[in-house]
């Protein structure tokens, strides 16, 4: 167990070192964190606006990962390199979609239903 702690903190550290785009998320979800405490109207609201932020993270670190194997096996063009980094690229984007249907729905349940009534 203390291995995978050790490199799992390998993990994190070589993703914030190398990737700009897991810094950013996951600076991002550090901010929305109090933000989703304070939209969230109840305990599953702020589950809902919690976890796709998390999601995001794990999804770009998943993403980083295929990268770097990607990049390991040769700088030369091939159609199934690509083709992985494309569909990372797409997972990652689904999540961030998640993130923004989910803050959208309940920002929208809080504010916009108090704006038409």
């Amino acid at each position: 167990m203390l291995f995978a702690f050790y490199y799992s903190g390998k993990g994190f550290r070589a993703a914030w070192q190398y990737e700009a785009a897991f810094r950013q998320e996951l600076t991002a979800m550090l901010a929305m964190l109090p933000l989703a405490f304070w939209l969230g109207e109840t305990a599953e609201q702020q589950i809902l606006l919690i976890a796709p932020c998390i999601l995001v993270v794990i999804v770009e670190l998943i993403n980083s990962a295929i990268e770097a194997v990607v990049d390991r096996i040769g700088v030369e063009k091939h159609e199934l390199s690509g083709q992985a980094k494309d569909m990372g690229s797409a997972a990652v984007l689904c999540s961030l979609l998640l993130v923004m249907i989910s803050w959208g729905m309940i920002g929208w349940q809080r504010f916009g239903m108090a704006l038409t009534s």
